[in-house]
Order: structure tokens, then sequence, then C-alpha cells
């Protein structure tokens, strides 16, 4: 498949330029189409027992599994489904071992979930140190300066979610494992756009939702945990399916007289551990691993090397237009997010209502001071709805 024959997946692109992956991405008829057959499951229960039905929809729940760890290149059992990245840095947050005085190192351009989970740990005498930002770049450099000994946790987004930065994720990496200090990335603006490989660049917990770059805006995402690291974590929820599958399976296991609910129980050592352990986001499963089968059959080089070409066409344009380029140019800090400004937050949002009416779809996002209008350019995406773009604000201009 290449990404001609991709976009035709996207039935929402005939009625609309889509540039906004970055905030909820248009979903794939495959992926609608999976969950539609699931749906068709549950309504008729076609297994001889319910029993039967209950344990292979949790099979088909479970085939996101793989699917997510081959994007990262990852081990399956290093790879829990959450509900969202909210959920996935809740959990590491929750899970990370801690004590007073302890500090946590995050930049001033971070969406506010990755600091929210450490902003409640200071009742327990944990602080957040802020690292602010360089002309709209987080540097490794930067945060070593701001490391002490008792820094226990940096927290990041690999790609900064108002100007597309995408930072130096193997410095960060080689920075913590010197300094032994935990690596906790919010990938949910790169996956499904760039590349990650967890082999080459080592973290201890990465989060990713569905409903962006992923496209399968239907609540279930992964989490990644390092199998080096997953020893050193305290599992904060304890589920029925957290613990290992009794002799005979959960079927037989129901249906012996002798079980009792009080005993020694042990647990998985895969990171499906750290899930809820029950009943789970069927369809948002059976949704995501549907939507990774798609990006896995175009090939994450093809995907990147597209979107590279496209926010290459867009800046090009963008040149010969005035506005003010918010996102930093280098191509090793590029993503799939444009950003650029006409003038004032106002303007910028008066720009987007004037766009909408045209269906041309894009964001203005903004933090500490950083930001504008947001541009997703994403596989799906042509040079055509770039250039509409561009058409639109030479006259809006």
């Amino acid at each position: 498949m290449n990404v001609q024959a991709a976009r035709a997946q996207f039935p929402g692109l005939n009625d609309k330029v889509f540039l906004d992956a970055a905030c909820c991405s248009l979903a794939p008829q495959v992926g609608a189409e999976a969950i539609g057959k699931f749906l068709e499951l549950a309504m008729m229960c076609p297994l001889n027992s319910s029993t039967h039905h209950h344990m292979f929809m949790d099979e088909m729940r479970a085939r996101a599994r793989p699917a997510a760890a081959r994007l990262i290149h990852a081990q399956e059992n290093e790879i829990a489904l959450v509900e969202s990245t909210t959920h996935g840095l809740s959990l590491a947050a929750s899970a990370i071992p801690l004590e007073p005085g302890d500090r946590i190192l995050l930049s001033d351009l971070e969406f506010l979930e990755v600091a929210l989970p450490w902003l409640q740990k200071k009742k327990d005498g944990i602080e957040v140190d802020v690292v602010p930002n360089h002309n709209g770049e987080v540097r490794v450099d930067d945060f070593a300066a701001r490391i002490t000994p008792a820094t226990r946790v940096v927290a990041v987004s690999s790609v900064q979610w108002t100007n597309g930065f995408r930072l130096d994720l193997g410095g960060f990496s080689q920075l913590c494992r010197d300094r032994d200090i935990w690596l906790v990335v919010d990938a949910i603006q790169q996956l499904g756009a760039i590349p990650i490989d967890v082999q080459a660049t080592p973290v201890d917990i990465l989060a990713c939702g569905g409903h962006k770059w992923l496209n399968a805006p239907f609540g279930c995402g992964f989490m990644y945990l390092n199998k080096d690291a997953m020893g050193k974590l305290k599992p904060p929820l304890a589920g029925y399916l957290d613990i290992q599958d009794p002799p005979g399976g959960w079927g037989h296991y129901f249906q012996n007289p002798d079980t009792t609910p009080v005993r020694d129980y042990g647990f998985v050592t895969a990171a499906r551990r750290f899930e809820i352990g029950g009943t789970g986001a069927y369809p948002g499963a059976v949704g995501l691993a549907a939507s990774l089968d798609l990006l896995h059959e175009l090939g994450e080089q093809t995907i990147s090397k597209h979107i590279f070409t496209l926010t290459s066409f867009l800046l090009a344009g963008l040149e010969r237009l005035p506005v003010t380029i918010v996102t930093p140019r280098g191509e090793q800090h590029r993503s799939g997010i444009v950003a650029f400004s006409i003038g004032s937050a106002e303007q910028n949002v008066a720009l987007i209502k004037r766009l909408q009416e045209k269906r041309i779809l894009v964001s203005v996002r903004y933090t500490s001071n950083v930001g504008g209008v947001r541009v997703s350019c994403h596989f799906y995406n042509s040079e055509g709805d770039v250039e509409r773009l561009l058409e639109e604000l030479k006259t809006n201009l």
C-alpha cells in the first residue's frame, strides 16, 4: 500500500481539508469496520457459550499489544493497553517508587497532563522543577544543568504539542541512564508519524493514546514499560486478569467448587500487570489494532518521508507569506506539526475561524507563550491539501 491508496481509507477527507491530527485524527475505514464486526459479535454471541464468548473478546482485545510493540520495536510483554496517554502517565507516576524530597524535572512547554500526575504527588512531599524552554526548544543541556542529587524523574514529550519541536530523545535517554534517573515519555505527538525505536533509544516508560497520529479515536492507547525497569515499579492496580492463568483456564476455574477469593495469587510479570485487569475497552482495542495494522502496512519510513515532504512544502510556502514561523527549522527536530503566527493570539484564532468556514481544519495552541496556528500533516494528507491552505492564507492575510 502507498500513501495514495491509504488516503482512500479516510472518507472524512472527502468534504474538507483536514490538517489537525495533532488534535484528534480521523479514523480509517478498516478501524471502523473492525469495530463493526466486533459489535456484531457482541450482539449475537455466535460461540457455544458466553464463557467462550467472553474469552474470545479478551483475545480480540489482546491483538493490540503485539501491534503496538511492533510500532516501537518493543517486546509484546512490555506493552500494556491503557485508555489514553493521560491514563498511562498517571500509572507511571503511581508506579515509580518515590520518597519525600524527590524531585521531578519537566519543561515549561509541556501539555498540562505531563505535569498533572506529579503535581498531585506534591502532597506526599514530591517537588516539581520546571526547565524553561530555549526559544521553543527543549534541550538536553538545559535539563542536565538543572539536575540535582534529588532528581528522580525526567518527564518529557518527545514532540511538543504547540510548536512541533521534536527533542533529542537519544540525548535525554543517555542523560537519564548516566544519572540513574527515570525517563518517562509522552509520545502521542510523535508515534504514527515519526518512528521511535526503544531498542536503539531506551526509555523507562512511554505512553501514547490512540486518538491522534495513530488514527484510533476509540478510547484506547498503550503504555510501554522497559522490561529492565518493570521489576522496580509498584503496580497500582490489581485485577483478576493481572494474575497468572489458573490450570485449565478461567472457564474451568470458575466451574470448580473449591475456588476461594482469599488465597495467595501469582501475578504476571508482563506489562499487562499494569492494566486494570478486568473487562477491558474491547471496541477501542479492536479499533486501535486495525489502525496500527494500517500503519504497519504502509511502513514507518514511507510515512515519515511523506510527512517530511509535506512539512517542507508547507514551510516553503509559509516563507513567502507575511507570517512568523514558530516551529524550529532543523530537520532533526521536525515532526508532523508546523506552527506559525500572524500576530496576536486573537488574530490567530480569527484566522482559523475563517479557515473553518472554508472547511480547512487546523488549530491554535499555546503554552508558555509559545505557539500559534498549528498545522498537522499526516500520511493521508497531500500536497493539494497544503496548497489549499496556502491559497486561503494568501487570501486572508
